[in-house]
């Protein structure tokens, strides 16, 4: 079931009729549905029913508050990188306990946070990482939850090289074969508890294969940890899992097939730390057409929504559907869907056939609940767009829209005597 279809030949999220949100809250706008998120958290969740287990949600896909407050409500945790997304998530009434730390490059002050808070775990990256938490928390005069990210030199299969984050080529994770010895330095330091192990291996994963072979890795290590007397209570295998083109659960319950039997055998808690899977389709991101112009052979349609709202297409080629927000009787044409950002990596869509656009009319862009607003910047110097979020025919806003103001709060104006 879709939050989004055509109503009378106009585009509906839930109850409320696009049109109708872009006159009321302006354009760029990011339009989410309330049911749709909460739809696909449950489908995720009772996928893995038979475990004890803990989603937690990858907050870098979408922290609106908003939403964040909707999973905490349902027992979801989180997955953060950040100070600010810790912030966020205890805002959003997450509690600590339901909270895992990942991120390469955790600084002092962050880590002394999520000690003091009393997270889950964190997912430690490097041998420096897990000696700087040592130090902090034996200051702290606490014990550091310790859950190493451990590199299973898995190489994924998925639609960009930037998202794929389990091989050795990349910077994430610890190399497996310095993973015992980093265990022993953890089970043996006052002020350190292992806890759990950790691995993500990318993003936009179809295949459940690498997952199980990522999870058997796991668990072989955990069973050799055994053996040298470290007893882990949680296996993390991140998260990553694509989205089926039709919107269904075929390979969510292929994931399940893949992890469920090995995990129910193992007597531990299972991490899972799905984002996009929960937000995409649950959002859209809602732009007007400028101008529309010939150059050569190319038609150009300019829109006021850039790159700096919505990096994806840039940033990883990524391709998502645009429709129009109005069906019409137009010819289709090819074109490209571009910004007003002056970069030439500006668009939202190269060489689509649409319905040609005009001058005033409204697309949506498909798929833009992760990584569409938690990416958005102020380049150019544009504010960002405003987050509504819809549940039936109510459509509330969840973040105003930047103004001008906005984009110099927080500078400091020096002026130097002349001399």
């Amino acid at each position: 079931m879709s939050a989004f279809e055509y109503r009378d030949d106009a585009l509906h999220c839930e109850d409320v009729s696009l049109e109708a949100l872009a006159g009321d809250f302006g354009t760029p706008l990011y339009v989410y549905s309330r049911p749709a998120i909460l739809r696909r958290y449950r489908m995720f969740d009772a996928a893995f029913e038979p475990l004890r287990r803990l989603i937690a949600y990858s907050v870098k896909a979408n922290s609106n508050l908003s939403l964040l407050r909707l999973l905490a409500r349902e027992g979801a945790g989180a997955d953060i990188v950040s100070g600010g997304e810790l912030h966020r998530a205890r805002l959003a009434g997450i509690p600590a306990e339901r909270i895992v730390f990942s991120g390469t490059g955790k600084t002092a002050g962050e880590l002394d946070a999520a000690l003091a808070a009393g997270i889950l775990a964190f997912n430690v990256e490097s041998e420096g990482e897990l000696r700087l938490l040592a130090e902090r928390a034996d200051a702290a005069g606490r014990v550091a939850p310790v859950a190493l990210r451990v590199n299973p030199d898995i190489l994924s299969p998925t639609p960009h090289p930037y998202t794929r984050t389990g091989h050795r080529q990349t910077k994430f994770g610890v190399p497996a074969e310095d993973a015992p010895r980093l265990y022993r330095f953890a089970a043996e330091h006052p002020a350190l508890a292992p806890v759990g192990i950790d691995a993500h291996i990318g993003s936009e994963i179809n295949d459940a294969e690498p997952y199980q072979q990522a999870l058997l890795f796991l668990l072989d290590l955990v069973n050799d940890l055994r053996r040298d007397g470290i007893d882990l209570a949680h296996v993390d295998i991140g998260g990553g899992y694509g989205l089926p083109a039709d919107g269904g659960d075929a390979e969510l319950a292929a994931l399940a097939d893949h992890v469920v039997p090995h995990m129910a055998t193992s007597g531990l808690r299972l991490v899972l730390e799905p984002g996009r899977f929960v937000v995409a389709q649950a959002g859209v991101l809602l732009t007007r057409v400028l101008y529309v112009k010939e150059m050569g052979p190319r038609t150009f349609v300019v829109v006021d929504a850039g790159m700096n709202d919505f990096l994806r297409p840039s940033h990883y080629d990524a391709k998502h559907d645009i429709q129009p927000v109005r069906r019409v009787g137009r010819a289709t044409s090819r074109v490209d869907v571009v910004g007003p950002v002056c970069e030439t990596g500006d668009f939202l869509a190269l060489g689509r056939d649409l319905p040609l656009p005009q001058p005033g009319d409204l697309l949506v862009v498909r798929t833009a609940g992760a990584y569409g607003f938690s990416m958005a910047s102020n380049y150019n110097g544009r504010p960002r767009p405003a987050e509504v979020l819809v549940n039936g025919a109510d459509a509330r806003l969840v973040r105003r829209r930047e103004e001008p103001d906005d984009l110099v709060r927080g500078e400091v104006e020096l002026l130097f005597r002349e001399r």
